[in-house]
């Protein structure tokens, strides 16, 4: 009832699913053990709609959900469309609690409203972490930016952005994140990418840089046994656009192996739960299955329906 999920964002205890939709603005909360939906609601009303623009993340205590969203409002005349906001969503009440501006500053750094950047929360609940161009670190109790971080995290344009907020990219440990950033010199702002370990209670970040940033990434994936990484490089556009998977020894951060794979016009990019598979999938009924140790394909699953977007969630 709630509408078609685009985004998927599981619990940092791995206990818990929730679910956002895009035509009805809905939250889904799905208990992974038992796969049953223990809650649900819709945030439009026949005069205002909600969407969604930075994917999302639960409070540690799974109370609350925090996310960026736009209010359009219908009037007799027009939409008065709102600018994004931060958002506090009562799960309890379903209804969004509090909303609170971005700074102008800010707007463009974080993807405000494109569901570009990720957001993540302190295993204590007290600051709320914007990945965008730059890293916002916000204070939950007034949302107030205390600290901005220069890095910037690589996207990759044409690809399906579904908002998985941090879980894509993170390295499955609470309180750290450890993902493929972008630097770039204050002289020549020459731009270099590497591997970024930022401590979510500490806020201390280190950074790594392995070499020249190729033209577009997409996240990183990381193994179980946290010794290797995937992610998905492209350079060109169109006919001349070029696909890649890299993959990275996490503990001397170097790429280990690369090869090329038939690109896509609009992708996601997943990973088996046992670090065995990568997936290509989205934008059509198929899902190309790849071995992660040769980087080779094996297979094509056809599934006969459309993926949503919704995106690729591994549970236990």
């Amino acid at each position: 009832n709630t509408g078609l999920p685009n985004s998927l964002r599981l619990s940092s205890d791995k206990k818990t699913l929730y679910v956002m939709t895009g035509d009805h603005s809905g939250i889904e909360v799905i208990d992974v053990a038992t796969r049953k939906v223990t809650n649900h609601f819709m945030l439009n009303t026949p005069t205002k709609r909600i969407r969604f623009g930075a994917g999302g993340t639960p409070d540690p205590q799974g109370k609350f959900f925090y996310t960026v969203s736009t209010e359009m409002t219908k009037l007799a005349d027009r939409y008065d469309v709102g600018k994004p906001k931060y958002t506090v969503i009562d799960l309890a009440a379903q209804k969004i609690s509090k909303t609170y501006d971005i700074a102008k500053e800010d707007e463009t750094a974080i993807g405000a409203g494109r569901g570009r950047a990720g957001l993540e929360v302190s295993t204590d609940g007290k600051y709320l972490y914007h990945f965008g161009e730059k890293v916002l670190i916000i204070d939950t109790q007034d949302f107030k930016v205390v600290d901005r971080m220069d890095l910037a995290k690589p996207e990759l344009p044409g690809m399906e952005n579904i908002g998985f907020g941090g879980d894509l990219d993170s390295i499955g440990e609470a309180g750290m994140r450890v993902s493929l950033f972008n630097s770039s010199d204050p002289i020549v702002h020459n731009r270099v990418f590497g591997i970024g370990r930022f401590d979510l209670n500490t806020r201390h970040m280190t950074f790594d840089p392995i070499g020249p940033a190729p033209a577009s990434m997409l996240g990183l994936q990381v193994a179980p046994d946290k010794s290797h990484a995937y992610t998905v490089v492209s350079n060109g556009t169109l006919g001349n656009r070029r696909c890649e998977f890299w993959q990275f020894d996490l503990g001397n951060d170097r790429i280990a192996a690369a090869r090329e794979f038939p690109c896509r016009s609009r992708f996601s990019f997943g990973m088996s739960g046992d670090g065995k598979k990568l997936y290509i999938y989205g934008a059509g009924f198929e899902i190309d299955v790849y071995d992660a140790a040769t980087l080779q394909h094996e297979r094509t699953w056809n599934l006969n329906y459309d993926t949503t977007g919704g995106g690729l969630i591994v549970v236990p």
